[in-house]
């Protein structure tokens, strides 16, 4: 894309996501994420009623009458949105190429962030983490990051999933909630996402285009692996080729599924040719 396709396309996406952040989805992202954490205010006298769970034995000790720590919610949260820039996120057969659909999802969020007066910020990672764009709020901040999803260069390589969750664990150590938009082609560490699903709230939103997970009959067809290169020639017409596929790829989702599961995480597989408001909708209603 040159520079003036995507103002266009950021346009368009902002058009787009004005009425879903405007609606019922805002609202669920809201009585979600406010007010998920208590953080320390300040100390003062014990009152009649005050929880004693709450007291500074320290304080306590030294004035020799009880103080008590108060609490109050913590308002303002973190969102991350981790972004897989490997080749295999840049193509698509339907309406919308996987990297213009992740897009979209992510000014969604972001503008329902922006209502809930809290922070964005981005990491786009392949092979290694390419860009971080550190959280900040605003509306024109979360028009960036759409920009620079939809300018990255995709990578010719394998995606390291891992590296990607310990560069999260080490830079951003207050609890965030994080959305991790990949494929999941590649393997990853159980160690690693349960790590990162016990510190942060933890999203997986799998995006696939229809022909990832199913192989129409087509004749003979070659096949080229957009991270490693690889070509090889496949007979699609073979009824128990295309089978195996299609049951290779379900297999494949569940593992990932589960995975998540055990990491005290949650996933969502998406088809870039579908609505995705729904299935975020009934996510942020669950927590």
């Amino acid at each position: 894309m040159d520079v003036k396709d995507i103002v266009k396309k950021v346009k368009q996406i902002e058009i787009r996501t004005k009425r879903s952040t405007d609606s019922a989805l805002m609202g669920q992202y809201q009585s979600t994420f406010k007010g998920q954490g208590m953080t320390f205010s300040e100390v003062r006298q014990y009152q009649f009623g005050d929880d004693i769970r709450r007291i500074d034995w320290n304080k306590t000790a030294r004035f020799r009458e009880p103080y008590v720590k108060v609490m109050e919610e913590e308002r303002e949260h973190t969102v991350m949105l981790m972004v897989d820039i490997s080749a295999s996120m840049d193509y698509g057969t339907q309406q919308a190429i996987k990297r213009e659909y992740i897009a979209e999802i992510c000014a969604t969020i972001g503008f329902s962030a922006v209502g809930n007066n809290d922070k964005v910020g981005l990491i786009l990672f392949a092979d290694k983490v390419y860009k971080v764009i550190p959280p900040k709020k605003g509306r024109s901040h979360v028009l960036a990051i759409v920009s620079s999803i939809l300018k990255a260069d995709y990578q010719p390589s394998v995606t390291d999933l891992d590296g990607a969750m310990e560069y999260l664990m080490k830079a951003f150590r207050k609890k965030s909630f994080v959305f991790m938009f990949s494929d999941f082609h590649d393997e990853f560490e159980l160690k690693n996402l349960r790590v990162v699903g016990n510190k942060h709230q933890l999203l997986g939103l799998g995006v696939y285009d229809e022909k990832d997970l199913e192989i129409p009959n087509v004749g003979y067809l070659l096949v080229r692996d957009a991270e490693t290169g690889k070509k090889i020639w496949v007979n699609t017409s073979n009824p128990r080729w295309r089978y195996t596929f299609a049951e290779a790829q379900k297999q494949k989702l569940k593992k990932i599924e589960e995975a998540f599961e055990q990491s005290k995480a949650f996933f969502l597989k998406l088809n870039s040719g579908q609505e995705y408001i729904k299935p975020l909708y009934n996510y942020f209603q669950t927590q």
